[in-house]
């Protein structure tokens, strides 16, 4: 049990928390209304098993370069403490549920899947080869409304893109906030990071932008998707996220309470954004 629970927290549970909600609302906006409890259950399965692979594929494959630096020494892989196999076992493991909860969906879904394991597998490897790697990660958990809202719908429509391509950007964002705790290792090891490419300003200064971006995506797939007032209450607390953020920066903290405290707020605001979603429609 107690490696079970080591095992947990190497894959970051609560990241799910992020994926989610967020799948929910592109069920939600494609049932333009609360879809069936099975629907939700399939849906589940699926965001579950994805995030699973992608963090122990991501542990994996990163287990050496997570050694090499002091502040991810002490995760199981790299300390030793977890053998090698039991991610790419956890990884197999995920991917069997992704295509559990996409066989129990629609076709579409099932076709969708391919992409969904080539981006979750390939995105550890990206900041080897580029600093765009946080944009590969936003579009693995911009899958998950994505694939929600087709295993819904059974087709791609704007608003399903839209919502995507925010998700996207908004997770890109705040990794690249998280990637500044570690900007003079990666400078060290050659590891590629948005930081690295373009100065910690850039670290700094984009991800605002870019959550200012998925505000105004957030709100037109709102209304391409008929969504109820309340969704818009939702899109608004993006402008307060935004506003925190910038606090932080300049309140002159440590990058590590800065980046607990903007992964907090991130998760409380996936969860507001689902219950105005929801609250739209009922």
């Amino acid at each position: 049990m107690k490696l079970f629970g080591v095992f947990l927290r190497e894959i970051r549970i609560e990241h799910t928390l992020f994926a989610l909600p967020f799948a929910y609302v592109g069920a939600i906006l494609a049932a333009r209304g609360i879809p069936s409890l099975s629907s939700l259950a399939w849906i589940t399965v699926a965001v579950i098993g994805a995030r699973t692979a992608a963090m122990a594929a991501n542990r994996f494959l990163d287990r050496e370069i997570d050694a090499r630096n002091p502040r991810t020494a002490r995760r199981a892989l790299a300390s030793g403490t977890l053998r090698p196999a039991a991610m790419v076992w956890a990884t197999a493991a995920g991917l069997a549920l992704l295509l559990w909860g996409a066989l129990n969906l629609n076709p579409l879904c099932i076709k969708l899947v391919p992409i969904a394991i080539v981006l979750l597998l390939i995105y550890p490897l990206c900041k080897r080869f580029t600093w765009m790697g946080h944009f590969v990660l936003g579009a693995v958990d911009g899958l998950a409304p994505l694939g929600a809202y087709v295993g819904i719908a059974g087709r791609i429509t704007l608003p399903a893109v839209l919502l995507f391509a925010a998700v996207t950007i908004w997770v890109a964002g705040f990794d690249i906030i998280y990637a500044l705790m570690d900007l003079g290792v990666d400078r060290q090891q050659g590891i590629r990071s948005l930081p690295v490419r373009f100065g910690e300003a850039s670290g700094r200064n984009l991800p605002l932008l870019l959550h200012v971006g998925m505000l105004l995506l957030l709100a037109g797939a709102g209304v391409l998707a008929g969504a109820g007032f309340s969704y818009y209450f939702g899109v608004a607390a993006v402008a307060v996220l935004i506003v925190y953020e910038e606090y932080l920066f300049r309140s002159g903290a440590n990058l590590f309470v800065i980046n607990e405290r903007v992964f907090i707020s991130n998760m409380m605001f996936s969860i507001f954004f689902l219950l105005t979603t929801v609250g739209g429609y009922v």
